[in-house]
């Protein structure tokens, strides 16, 4: 809890849980002083709440008998859209807070529901199941988060603590120009005016350690597009291997096996693809660079694909996947590794 609205409405769940609240109980389950849980009763009665304050040794605070919170009035395809928005959010990895929380949450709603949905949905979560387990990312701390999104909104400055990927700690200042929710991490891209080249930047939420919003203003590029700049960065990222490829097809071809935030496509003249290559360059490439012309169009042009990945091994599967001519410009790795398969692929064939 870091808010004094949010451990408000944590008292608010408190009290309704029934009995007289002592004060010091009170305080320690909130984390708060003595004097704190009163101001808080305070805002409590400010909003209509009935708290009755019981005096003498065993006296505290308790809700008025027969008070209780009013029904949530969702519609079944309402209350359907939220729990199960709560659970998809915690098996993506999006959510900020641990699993426990959001289960509370996904509870505390099912207890202003009608009863009647309440046990429709009780239902639905007791038998439904997933084919696939939660991902496994670390989640960015709800004020990093909430912080960055006002300050997105409002273009307003923000100075961070970042941590990179090799465990180098720095402070700097970015301009927030969007946030970018990927694969069970979230991302902020902007401009870092300190930086040599002026360049944009990508961070990952989770590697922000503090956050300060700054005075100022500033203004986003109208072509600039986060989740665009966000993928195109994750491909860029200068991981062990740089692989260097040519393919026969279109861009438009390729993408589905060779997603943005994997590869950058480029399209290069047919002419640049010619020259003498190695036969074993790659399944499918004639040693002119030329595409068969029983298996692709001849007046196909070509691709040529960058990836930067840690490990080689994925690749040989995925172009074999493609069943397009390509050739391997780098690394040699590849190459062997392209052959061990078709080997292996020979080997099954026979069996």
């Amino acid at each position: 809890m870091t808010t004094s609205t949010t451990r408000v409405l944590a008292l608010l769940e408190i009290l309704q849980g029934g009995g007289i609240r002592t004060v010091p109980d009170l305080a320690a389950r909130l984390g708060v002083d003595e004097r704190t849980v009163r101001r808080y009763v305070g805002h409590l009665l400010d909003l209509g709440v009935p708290v009755d304050s019981v005096r003498g040794r065993y006296g505290g605070y308790r809700l008025a008998p027969g008070y209780r919170m009013p029904p949530l009035m969702l519609t079944d395809e309402e209350a359907l859209a939220v729990v199960l928005g709560l659970l998809a959010a915690q098996r993506a990895g999006l959510v900020t807070t641990s699993a426990a929380a959001s289960e509370s949450a996904a509870a505390k709603l099912r207890r202003v529901l009608p009863k009647a949905l309440g046990r429709r949905l009780e239902a639905l979560l007791d038998t439904a199941d997933f084919t696939a387990r939660p991902r496994p990312a670390a989640a960015p701390e709800t004020e990093v988060l909430l912080g960055l999104a006002e300050a997105t909104l409002h273009q307003r400055p923000v100075a961070l603590t970042y941590t990179d990927r090799t465990g180098r700690s720095s402070d700097r200042t970015v301009l927030p120009y969007g946030l970018v929710a990927h694969s069970g991490r979230w991302y902020l891209t902007g401009a870092d005016p300190a930086a040599a080249d002026g360049n944009i930047r990508t961070f990952r939420l989770d590697r922000i350690t503090a956050l300060t919003v700054q005075s100022g203003s500033f203004v986003v590029p109208a072509e600039f597009d986060p989740v665009t700049r966000v993928l195109e960065g994750l491909a860029q990222t200068p991981w062990t291997h740089d692989v260097s490829l040519r393919i026969r097809g279109s861009i438009e071809q390729l993408r589905s096996r060779l997603p943005a935030d994997i590869a950058t496509l480029s399209t290069i003249p047919a002419t640049a693809a010619l020259g003498d290559t190695d036969p074993s360059d790659g399944g499918g490439a004639p040693s002119d660079g030329s595409a068969d012309p029983t298996t692709d169009d001849a007046h196909t042009g070509w691709v040529r694909v960058r990836i930067r990945a840690e490990r080689l091994d994925w690749i040989p599967p995925v172009l074999a996947a493609l069943d397009r001519p390509f050739v391997i410009e780098h690394p040699a790795e590849l190459r062997v590794l392209v052959r061990a398969l078709a080997r292996r692929l020979a080997e099954y064939g026979d069996l």
